[in-house]
């Protein structure tokens, strides 16, 4: 067992935390924020990720996960690990990372550490959790190195790949592990901590750099970001030429070098990673005068088919929105999370309204987020009350409980008997068993 300490009590931050302690760690989780921790000392999770919950009260009960806001009390115990899991939003004026937090809950922990222990007995290792851009880590190393020798301490990188809906399966059964130093000891203190996993057969990747950590999580994510963008574009000019992208996705899917993942066509990536990642690559490579221009044209690209989504249902509603009653089914960025960062309906929703549409929407988990982004539009408690006198709906996310709903009855409240499915949801076979004007994204409609 090895003692960790996890600074952010966010979303990667508490469910790597309990994860560890789920594994067999001791762990306590510290954050700022004095409510936020008095909810989790209650009980109270204030993140919504299936299964977390049941984990937390389970580990903290068993006495391996506790929560704490002084970093300086935390440090006068013995820690192996602080792994850093803050905050690290896009910069608004460059799309870089802001590595405020980042760099605060560094020295706010070295400096605990080292008013804790005079005497030079403890080995900290301090981790990156949260993705920061390539170089962060010899950052970090000389805000520790005001503080603490060099021979005290080491830093890591360890990139999340957590996908939020199923974090807590990612991070118990991993398709890889990643952590990178150029401290053997910390490597190996690092290969300790995951051996719960390892022994398991969950591979382990080991870099002898930072760096190249580092840029792993951002390479993958700006790899995936590419993949959703490339299918959207798609399904674009499958709707020109009268092809059908899920046909499509399929054909070109089953090549083992380009694999089925990530090929559903939908209104544009969102959420906390994709969005600030592409960004903040974008940034690093032009800094580092080795453009990524891929990933520059994947960014523009998303932008563009959020804005696109838009005249799509202008074009389905006969040009104009002024007037018009919309029903929108999902306001997360996608299913089984809570999370509205970057969703496509803080694009979409804002643009219907300009145009002069009354919306009314349903989310059956994120309406309490969504209200702090889209605080002038009516929300409904259930699909039924969001579909009363509908021009028409428009489904945004792809909730399971949207997929079974009984539209030759629901349709009986609506206006006009519209869909505009940007979800592709329902199969060809269903739209034409529903009796209603059925609109998808890259596919024929009769």
């Amino acid at each position: 067992m090895l003692n960790v300490c996890i600074i952010g009590t966010g979303y990667v931050g508490l469910v790597t935390g309990t994860c560890f302690a789920e594994i067999g760690h001791d762990v306590v989780c510290v954050d700022t924020d004095p409510d936020k921790i008095a909810r989790l000392k209650k009980g109270d999770i204030p993140i919504y990720e299936p299964g977390l919950s049941d984990l937390v009260l389970k580990n903290v009960a068993e006495g391996r996960l506790s929560f704490a806001t002084d970093i300086s009390e935390v440090a006068r115990s013995t820690h192996d690990f602080y792994f850093l899991a803050v905050g690290t939003p896009s910069r608004d004026e460059d799309g870089a990372a802001d590595l405020t937090y980042v760099y605060r809950a560094t020295e706010d922990a070295a400096i605990a550490i080292k008013e804790a222990d005079s005497e030079g007995t403890q080995y900290p290792v301090f981790v990156t959790k949260s993705t920061v851009p390539v170089g962060t880590s010899k950052d970090i190393a000389k805000l520790v190195g005001k503080h603490l020798p060099p021979d005290r301490f080491a830093v890591a990188s360890n990139p999340e790949f957590l996908r939020e809906g199923n974090a807590v399966k990612d991070f118990m059964e991993p398709d890889r592990i990643v952590v990178g130093s150029k401290s053997e000891r910390a490597r190996t203190l690092l290969e300790v901590l995951y051996r719960p996993l390892t022994r398991s057969g969950r591979p382990l990747v080991v870099t002898s750099t930072v760096e190249t950590a580092e840029l792993i999580k951002y390479a993958a994510n700006a790899f995936l970001a590419t993949k959703v963008t490339f299918i959207n574009e798609l399904s674009r000019l499958c709707e020109k030429v009268g092809a059908n992208v899920q046909e499509l996705s399929l054909g070109i899917g089953l090549d083992p070098r380009i694999g089925n993942q990530f090929l559903n066509a939908g209104p544009g990536y969102g959420g906390s990673c994709f969005p600030k990642d592409t960004k903040a690559l974008v940034k690093t490579a032009n800094d580092s005068d080795s453009p990524i221009e891929i990933v520059e044209a994947v960014v523009r690209a998303n932008d563009r088919h959020k804005n696109a989504m838009v005249e799509k249902i202008r074009t389905t509603l006969g040009g104009t929105l002024a007037s018009k009653k919309i029903a929108v089914l999902g306001l997360a960025f996608k299913a089984n999370t809570d999370d509205m960062r970057d969703a496509p309906a803080l694009t979409i929703i804002p643009a219907l309204k300009a145009y002069g549409a009354e919306i009314t929407a349903f989310d059956p988990i994120a309406e309490e987020q969504a209200k702090k982004f889209l605080p002038e539009i009516r929300y409904a408690a259930t699909v039924e009350e969001t579909l009363v006198d509908a021009d028409a709906v428009i489904i945004l996310t792809e909730w399971r409980e949207f997929q079974a709903l009984n539209w030759q009855r629901l349709s009986e409240k609506m206006a006009a008997p519209v869909i505009i499915d940007l979800r592709n949801i329902y199969s060809d076979a269903q739209a034409k068993s529903m009796g209603m004007v059925y609109v998808s994204l890259g596919r024929p409609s009769d």
